[in-house]
C-alpha cells in the first residue's frame, strides 16, 4: 500500500516540475515579446533572445521581489491580525471564534493563543 502513495506522489512530483518548466518558458517568451515590441520603439534600445528574458526575469526578481517564498506581504497582514486580536476582549475573542466554529468547524480553544 505504501508504494502505491510513493508512486503517487512521484508522479505528483514529476507534473509539478513539469508544469513549472512549461510556466517558466512560457513566462520567458512573453516577457521576450513585451521587451521586443515596446522596448525598442520607446526607449531605443536592442532586441533581447530567450535565454536574456529569462535573465532579466531572474534579476528583477532578485532585485525587486527577493525569494522570499510566500513571507512578502503576509508578514504586515499576520501583523496587523495580531495587533487587533490584542486589544479584543476576552468576550470578543470568543465571539469570534464561535463565529469561526460555525463558518469553518473545529477551531482551537478559548484558551490558546495565536499563532506568530
Amino acid at each position: 500500500m505504501r508504494s502505491h502513495y510513493f508512486v503517487r506522489g512521484f508522479i505528483r512530483g514529476v507534473m509539478f516540475l513539469l508544469f513549472a518548466v512549461l510556466f517558466a518558458a512560457l513566462f520567458g517568451f512573453v516577457v521576450m515579446g513585451l521587451w521586443n515590441w515596446l522596448m525598442p520603439a520607446l526607449f531605443g534600445l536592442k532586441s533581447i533572445g530567450y535565454w536574456q528574458a529569462l535573465g532579466l526575469i531572474i534579476l528583477s526578481k532578485i532585485l525587486f521581489g527577493g525569494f522570499r517564498g510566500r513571507g512578502g506581504r503576509g508578514g504586515y497582514l499576520r501583523h496587523r491580525i495580531r495587533e487587533r486580536w490584542e486589544r479584543m476582549t476576552p468576550e470578543e475573542r470568543e465571539k469570534f471564534r464561535q463565529g469561526l466554529r460555525g463558518c469553518w468547524g473545529r477551531v482551537a480553544p478559548s484558551d490558546a493563543k495565536p499563532s506568530a
